[in-house]
């Protein structure tokens, strides 16, 4: 059977309600948790638009609450972010080694501390070289994150916590780069 011979079957079925709205919105079955800030925030906001969009409209309801405030720029969004908090990472001098990792993209973990200025001063050219994107792993506000992202102009630096990576890599500190072949203090 060719596939525009399937699209009534497949029509019936997605309005039948078998893949969307409420029925198909289970509750999140946990696989793993490695700990950190909950992202429920997140998908609350989701689903309050959902409700509201499913919610009978009628001139005898109310009007509806304000819609949750969404950040207005950029800039705003990745403020909405800060503080960044590693907790598996800490400045300090992390032993080089070799990784393989085929294909990764040089990435850079720093922090808001003098020891990650000096050495994003010093690594700059470096860095710049292999196009690496940086990873602000312990900053705490808007102004932090930009006075660092003037040290690296040129560069991607953008807020996320490294527990993720630090785990998986065993790193302790930062800051590191990481390339597809080592890990370089």
């Amino acid at each position: 059977m060719n596939f525009l011979k399937r699209i009534p079957f497949f029509l019936a079925v997605f309005s039948a309600g078998g893949f969307s709205g409420p029925a198909f919105a289970a509750e999140l079955i946990v696989v793993e948790d490695r700990g950190g800030v909950s992202a429920l925030p997140y998908y609350e906001a989701f689903a309050a638009q959902e409700d509201r969009a499913a919610a009978p409209t009628s001139s005898t309801l109310s009007a509806p609450s304000a819609p949750p405030t969404l950040p207005r720029s950029p800039s705003e969004a990745e403020a909405a972010l800060l503080p960044v908090r590693s907790a598996l990472l800490s400045p300090g001098e992390e032993p080089p080694r070799a990784i393989r990792a085929p294909g990764l993209t040089p990435i850079f973990l720093v922090g808001d501390d003098e020891r990650s200025r000096v050495w994003l001063r010093e690594r700059y050219s470096a860095l710049r070289e292999v196009r690496a994107v940086g990873l602000a792993v312990h900053v705490s506000s808007p102004e932090a994150l930009d006075s660092l992202r003037r040290l690296v102009p040129d560069l991607i630096l953008s807020p996320a916590s490294g527990d993720d990576l630090a785990s998986r890599l065993g790193l302790s500190h930062y800051p590191v780069l990481i390339t597809a072949t080592g890990i370089e203090p």
